[in-house]
């Protein structure tokens, strides 16, 4: 997507999301071992940060699918004049449908698929999506601003169990339960409709924090992964983007804070090691123990000290890559 935020940067000033710079963006590009004449996903348009870069380095032939739910990303992608690249207007969560209805196979179909997790600069730059605690408006945080229920109608129905147990899991938040019964009370005399009255009220009742880092900051990630079921878009996203791929296809996953990172790197491992799940003392042949479906490639990428320091946002991102293997258990049996 664009110059992601960490949970502890996500309102630091940027540049414009027409000057747009991917984090790890030549890491990612350059990991998918682009083929000219291939066939390529990015589940995360945003600004079209790596869609730009993989389509400079396709052939006439090679195509490009880029899937957003955000419409403003959808729109934006309309200005690039390319006819090897389709959009596509839905969470990556429906990856399979999404690429059928493009026209591509449901598996097998791409010989690379990007991942840019999270929010992006565009999106905690426009005061109106609220996101930000730094510019007011109104309480929204919805990535597809067309459909779902807004974090303003969430706050305003939620018990206190709930907007305690999203603030704590999501947020990381040490006062959740403070924070909660807060807002709890100051919906019963008003309710909240602004950005600037949630910072405040955090704020009130957070007075210190760690240093350089607004009060508001966690409850704001929680809330916003909540209203956009972040996690588990990850986790229904996934398993269909390892089918979707060609053997020796490459996945590239950038994530931008422990949350979504845990579930990726979980992921990448299980599928490269399936068997580490089976009890040791079951009596399974080893030729009946199910084959890794990815190969690990490296180790986990971060952001050079040069990149940190031209955009702090980055620092905390962090970039895992694997590779489609075929089944050998079932090649073998074909033998």
């Amino acid at each position: 997507m664009s110059i992601k935020p960490s949970a502890s940067a996500i309102d630091h000033p940027t540049t414009s999301a027409f000057s747009h710079i991917p984090v790890l963006g030549t890491e990612a590009v350059t990991a998918l071992a682009l083929k000219q004449d291939g066939i390529y996903l990015d589940a995360t348009f945003g600004r079209g940060g790596y869609s730009r870069q993989i389509l400079r380095q396709l052939g006439a032939k090679g195509r490009l699918l880029a899937f957003d739910r955000d419409p403003a990303a959808i729109n934006y992608g309309k200005t690039i004049e390319d006819a090897r690249l389709i959009l596509s207007h839905r969470p990556f969560s429906e990856l399979s449908e999404g690429a059928a209805a493009a026209g591509f196979e449901a598996e097998d179909a791409f010989d690379g698929i990007v991942f840019d997790l999270g929010i992006s600069s565009p999106q905690v730059d426009d005061g109106s999506r609220g996101f930000s605690f730094r510019h007011d408006g109104p309480l929204d945080m919805r990535m597809d601003s067309t459909r779902g229920e807004t974090a303003g109608e969430w706050l305003a129905r939620a018990d206190l169990g709930e907007i305690t147990e999203v603030l704590k899991n999501y947020g990381n938040e040490r006062f959740a339960r403070r924070i909660a019964e807060k807002i709890v009370a100051t919906r019963a005399e008003r309710p909240l409709v602004s950005t600037g009255q949630l910072a405040t009220l955090v704020r009130s009742v957070v007075r210190s924090y760690e240093p350089g880092q607004d009060p508001a900051t966690r409850t704001f990630q929680g809330i916003r992964i909540h209203i956009n079921q972040e996690l588990q878009e990850i986790r229904l996203a996934l398993p269909q983007a390892l089918a979707l791929l060609k053997t020796g296809g490459r996945l590239a996953v950038v994530a931008f804070h422990s949350l979504e990172d845990r579930l990726v790197k979980n992921f990448m491992r299980e599928e490269a090691n399936p068997a580490a799940n089976i009890p040791s003392h079951l009596p399974i042949h080893s030729r009946d123990l199910p084959s890794p479906r990815l190969k690990l490639i490296g180790r986990a990428v971060r952001p050079s000290e040069a990149e940190v320091r031209s955009n702090p946002r980055s620092r905390s991102a962090t970039l895992r890559v694997a590779e489609k293997v075929g089944d050998l258990a079932a090649e073998a049996k074909r033998r």
